[in-house]
């Protein structure tokens, strides 16, 4: 890179093996740094991380438990969404901050800071979480082809495969081709849901009350209600989102890592808003279509939700229903493979062919696929195994977002320490009574 570049672009630190789509970003966001940029162009050089990470939000397992309770108890649950996704931002921000901060994410952090052995049963963990992560968002990739063209779900799940493979394949040409088309995808579950949303015609002062009043009208709805919260931050965005920020615009001086962590922020706010918004959708057409007509358990399965919004709605509802799946899936998958890939190199200092890693991961969903196993079960059994992994990424995140030695001038405050070990206690304690009420039950 030139002389006159490296001027140019002030306070960042470009990689010298930058692709051209790259450099460009790289050069907005210099002059979005410097004031050159205004409004809400500034931002645009910033976009595109969170979005990454809040696909996690809206995969499958979130179609599943929103549905559920939407048509179970009407709009009584919608602030829990409400809870959870304020909860999400503040963890995704965190981590966004310590790649920021510290050019480092946080599985390389955990192995750096902690005894051989911890590091090694962190690994293990993380990688079990991956792949349950992986094996519930390919099939629900699955199902949605499965209701949108109606093959076999096995079948359904090898193009899901292709698809995948297909989105992997982007990092080749950069990070912004990827943080594209992830974005695309984003905006097809939301278009999905906007034009169902109007269809159904909620009950604005039923939405309205739902968001507002906190209610629990007994066991089975507090069971949800644990489920939306406790099962909404996803241990592997948490290592994601550090790493996807650690290298993609690097600050020079403490000030300029200040600057691009403010508009980081709005990265965050702007891509966990949209994906709250999405959850919000889709309980209150739950509610409106199944729950206010007398339907309570049509979001046991995601099949059957989609016909009823068909049978209620018409205008291929349950197509739209189904694309909105298959975009979540696909997009969803291909992060949970992102995510293990830095799981094992930050871990391990390890790396695989993410091509082969991909493989290795879709063979438990295939095979799942192949025996007929209940997709219904796999997501239940999938957000266990996700609430059980979560305490191994957010305890470190804490810690380490509170140490000078290492974030500097991005080092956490009081207030932030506090809200964040607070948030990590509810989290941990409301997946408690998640998994024991999932086994016991």
């Amino acid at each position: 890179m030139s002389t006159t570049t490296r001027r140019r672009l002030g306070d960042l630190t470009p990689a010298d093996n930058a692709l051209p789509g790259e450099s460009r970003v790289i050069d907005a966001a210099a002059r979005a740094l410097r004031g050159d940029r205004r409004g809400v162009r500034r931002y645009l050089p910033f976009l595109g991380p969170a979005f990454i990470a809040a696909v996690a939000y809206i995969d499958p397992g979130n179609f599943a438990v929103n549905m559920a309770a939407g048509s179970q108890f009407g709009y009584e649950l919608l602030w829990a969404i409400i809870v959870a996704n304020l909860m999400a931002m503040l963890v995704q921000a965190m981590s966004a901050k310590l790649g920021v901060a510290t050019g480092q994410n946080l599985a390389e952090l955990c192995r750096e800071h902690f005894p051989r052995p911890v590091v090694i049963g962190l690994w293990i963990q993380a990688e079990i979480v991956a792949m349950a992560t992986d094996l519930a968002e390919f099939v629900g990739a699955a199902l949605g082809i499965n209701i949108v063209f109606g093959l076999p779900l096995f079948l359904s799940g090898l193009i899901t495969a292709v698809a995948a493979f297909g989105i992997l394949g982007l990092q080749a040409a950069g990070f912004r081709r990827l943080e594209t088309v992830i974005a695309g995808l984003v905006g097809v579950i939301v278009a999905a849901f906007a034009i169902q949303i109007v269809l159904a015609r909620p009950a604005a002062h039923q939405v309205i009350h739902g968001s507002l009043v906190p209610k629990i009208s007994g066991a089975p709805a507090l069971l949800l209600a644990v489920g939306i919260i406790g099962a909404t931050v996803m241990p592997h965005v948490i290592y994601l989102h550090s790493a996807l920020t650690q290298n993609r615009l690097v600050g020079r001086t403490p000030e300029a890592r200040r600057r691009i962590y403010r508009f980081t922020l709005v990265d965050v706010v702007v891509a966990l808003g949209i994906a709250g918004v999405v959850n919000m959708a889709m309980l209150t057409i739950a509610a409106a279509v199944f729950h206010d007509h007398g339907i309570t358990n049509a979001g046991s399965n995601l099949h059957t939700a989609s016909a009823g919004l068909e049978h209620a709605l018409h205008h291929h509802t349950g197509l739209i229903f189904g694309i909105a799946l298959l975009a979540s899936g696909i997009s969803s998958s291909s992060i949970g493979t992102l995510a293990g890939q830095v799981v094992m190199q930050g871990f391990l200092r390890r790396q695989i062919p993410i091509f082969l890693r991909r493989a290795i991961t879709m063979a438990p969903a295939l095979i799942v696929l192949a025996i007929a196993v209940n997709p219904a079960q796999v997501l239940v059994l999938s957000q266990v195994v996700l609430s059980f992994g979560i305490p191994f990424a957010l305890v470190p995140l804490v810690i380490f977002s509170r140490r000078r030695t290492l974030m500097g001038s991005l080092t956490s405050g009081r207030v932030t320490t506090i809200a964040s070990g607070l948030v990590a206690v509810g989290i941990i304690g409301l997946n408690v009574v998640l998994m024991t009420q999932t086994v016991v039950g």
